[in-house]
């Protein structure tokens, strides 16, 4: 449960710092599934490069979130978030939506599933 403590900082600090990057991919085994808006795409390298790809597309990028909870009977954690960024365009926006995720007997997330409210949300991201 610390990984999933961590993950949002980390993603939003991993735009500006090579070391919040590094220790953001440290809370994922190296066979992860990610799920995008219904997409799915696996391995640690392909998360890096939708990392990568989510900080080349936009300047800013803040995330809140209301604290990972257990599903009831089930083997997974989900969070309500919020996410406001500027795009790399200088457009801002905002979005929200839920995250999915499950842990490895590690403590390292080896599932995670954004859904956001709004489908557009990863329309570029279906390329990786």
């Amino acid at each position: 449960m610390e990984n999933l403590d961590k993950y949002f900082d980390l993603f939003d600090q991993s735009r500006t710092s090579e070391k919040a990057f590094e220790e953001l991919n440290a809370l994922f085994s190296d066979d992860m599934v990610f799920v995008l808006n219904g997409d799915k795409k696996s391995g640690i390298e392909n998360w890096k490069l939708f990392i990568k790809m989510v900080f080349t597309e936009n300047s800013d990028i803040k995330h809140m979130y209301e604290g990972w909870k257990k599903s009831e009977g089930a083997d997974h954690y989900e969070t309500q978030w919020a996410v406001c960024g500027k795009h790399s365009s200088g457009r801002v926006f905002t979005q929200t939506g839920k995250d999915i995720a499950k842990l490895n007997e590690h403590g390292k997330i080896v599932y995670l599933e954004n859904v956001p409210d709004s489908k557009e949300m990863f329309k570029s991201y279906t390329t990786l």
